[in-house]
This record gives C-alpha cells, structure tokens and sequence, in this order.
C-alpha cells in the first residue's frame, strides 16, 4: 500500500508559477512510476508529467518546456513545479505511483489559473 498526499495548489494569476508537493509513505526508490495526473472541469483525467525507470522523464505536449517533475529519494517526495500558467492548466492536479503493478492515487489538489 502506497498512501499519496499532495499540497500546493491554489489559485494564481495567468503567467504565474506555482509548485506542488507529493509525499509517499514508501520509498521512492521502491515505487517503479511517479507521475502527476490532471482532471480539468468536465473533461478526462490526463498525464501531465511522469519519471520511471530512476530519472527518465516525459511530459504531456501541452505543458512541455513550461513542466518540470522532479523527485528526491532522501525526502520520498516527488514535485511539479509549474511555470508560464495559463487558464487552460485549471484542474485538479493527482499524484500518482505504480509499485509492483499496483496503482495508487493522491486526493488531488486544485489548482486554478485566473485573472
């Protein structure tokens, strides 16, 4: 079992930066996928950043150049760090862990672009 909790989300102006945190009840260096999930108002939950296989890292298109995942193994903690928000980023933002083929989920944050 993998118990996921986020902070970090709010609301901030378009152009703004904002950074969200994932804490996991294991060690990282256990869990074989760490990833960061978004569900916009009224559409599908989709990837937005993940790191496997130790650091290899991919992005979702749309937030590429603007996205950065990272994870440190000496805290179990895995971060989003958001730049150059737009009002199309508002969502609910998921931390997200595979370990062993299990999946596991945060409770989300919301995080909203506004002016």
């Amino acid at each position: 079992q993998v118990r996921l909790v986020e902070s970090g989300g709010g609301l901030v102006q378009p152009g703004g930066s904002l950074s969200l945190s994932c804490a996991t009840s294991v060690s990282i260096r256990d869990i074989h996928v760490l990833a960061w999930y978004r569900q916009p108002p009224g559409k599908q939950r989709e990837l937005v950043a993940r790191i496997s296989d130790g650091d290899y890292t991919n992005y979702a298109h749309s937030v590429q150049e603007r996205f950065t995942i990272s994870s440190d193994s000496s805290k179990d903690m895995v971060w989003l760090q958001m730049t150059n928000l737009k009002p199309e980023d508002t969502a609910i933002y998921y931390c997200y862990a595979q370990r062993y083929g299990f999946s596991y989920w945060g409770q989300g944050t919301q995080v909203s672009v506004s002016s």
